[in-house]
């Protein structure tokens, strides 16, 4: 068994262990990658201020997102294909957040259903949604989310379009996947991934096949994904979806001010800082340098939370600092997923709250709530002066 001390660990083994184009599909972004790089490195540039002589000897991470409590403000971002990493993999990670107390975000796009996850956990979950074209569908979609529990819906409002990510197009990974020679080949080496994937039933987009209007198999599926997705969205539009499902409803994909402070207006619960893990508009800023203007613009009117390239405790505490919330990690927990299945997850989320817990310590903190500003060193122009 290999000695796991960071989610980099878990990324190498992810990557021996699952099909290259699965791999590929968590493991990079669109055209040159630039944004998806950024994401991850624009965390480094934020120093820590190290204090001492201070009492920590009772700590916790617990807080709250948008009025739920959570063991630490992680929670498990929405993942397309994720039951393509590992065999029933959505139920994996899902079962693996709730026995760690923290939020788990089913994708639309996801291989196990809503019903799917409901049946195997106790605890109510969230719904990822996209801003689709066909009303009938999306309200259905709402009420078997209400029928499954759901506890919130999460819009992602940043794919009218789809970003060009070129590893996708090579690899032959689309909805569904068009099998190559050399992938097929690539599969025949990942013969537990095989063999896993063999023994389950689960192995199409379940909230689709089945429930889309003339998609009843896969082989319905291409065309239905090539028409769905909505370019003419607008603001008001969103309302509209927020109305239809009626509950708690966080807008993902916000990286401009002017857009935060139009869905404070709108009601939303929270928002996500979010590019997308850079995998829509290359060349877009990084989350972490876009948080902490969109705090200071709405933090009193919505909640504001963050995701794309947090891959440590650390990037956390340093979101959480600039005025987080909530976090989210994706790629982080499907590496976890694709190298150890619900272990995997499970310990993705022990190596984040250690790095957290420590690092809280260390900057002389005792629980999240008092991090701020002043647990930090941000280099002058972090934000950047763009004219």
């Amino acid at each position: 068994m290999p000695v796991i001390t960071e989610i980099e660990d878990l990324r190498r083994l992810h990557q021996r262990r699952t099909p290259r184009m699965f791999y590929d599909y968590a493991e990079s972004g669109s055209w040159t990658e630039q944004t998806f790089r950024e994401n991850s490195s624009d965390f480094d540039l934020i120093r820590l201020r190290q204090r001492i002589a201070v009492d920590i000897a009772e700590r916790s991470t617990a807080s709250r997102m948008i009025g739920e409590d959570v063991d630490m403000p992680v929670g498990l971002a929405p993942v397309g294909l994720t039951g393509m990493q590992r065999a029933d993999g959505e139920i994996k990670a899902a079962r693996a957040a709730e026995k760690f107390g923290v939020p788990f975000t089913l994708s639309t796009m996801s291989i196990c259903s809503i019903e799917d996850v409901a049946e195997h956990t106790t605890k109510p979950f969230w719904l990822q949604v996209y801003t689709l074209k066909d009303n009938a569908f999306m309200q259905r979609l709402f009420d078997r989310a209400k029928a499954a529990n759901c506890a919130t819906i999460m819009i992602t409002v940043d794919l009218q379009v789809l970003g060009q990510r070129h590893k996708d197009l090579k690899n032959g990974l689309s909805a569904p996947p068009k099998l190559t020679p050399a992938s097929v080949i690539n599969m025949m080496t990942k013969v537990q991934w095989g063999l896993e994937m063999l023994r389950t039933k689960r192995r199409f987009f379940g909230n689709i096949v089945g429930h889309a209007k003339g998609v009843t198999d896969p082989s319905s599926l291409s065309s239905w994904t090539a028409e769905a997705f909505d370019p003419s969205l607008d603001w008001e539009r969103i309302k509209k979806f927020r109305k239809m499902w009626g509950g708690k409803v966080i807008l993902k994909g916000i990286l401009d001010v002017e857009d935060a402070r139009k869905a404070a207006v709108v009601g939303a619960d929270a928002i996500i800082v979010s590019n997308h893990g850079g995998r829509q508009l290359d060349g877009a800023l990084s989350s972490i340098k876009m948080l902490g203007p969109i705090v200071e613009a709405v933090g009193d009117k919505v909640e504001v939370h963050i995701d794309s390239g947090i891959r440590s405790g650390q990037d956390v505490l340093k979101a959480l600092a600039l005025g987080a919330k909530g976090t989210y990690i994706g790629r982080a927990f499907v590496n976890g997923l694709g190298a150890m299945g619900e272990a995997g997850v499970t310990k993705a989320l022990e190596v984040i709250h250690k790095e957290l817990d420590i690092t809280m310590a260390l900057c002389g903190h005792r629980n999240v709530s008092e991090l701020g500003h002043h647990t930090l060193l941000v280099p002058k122009g972090f934000h950047g002066e763009w004219s």
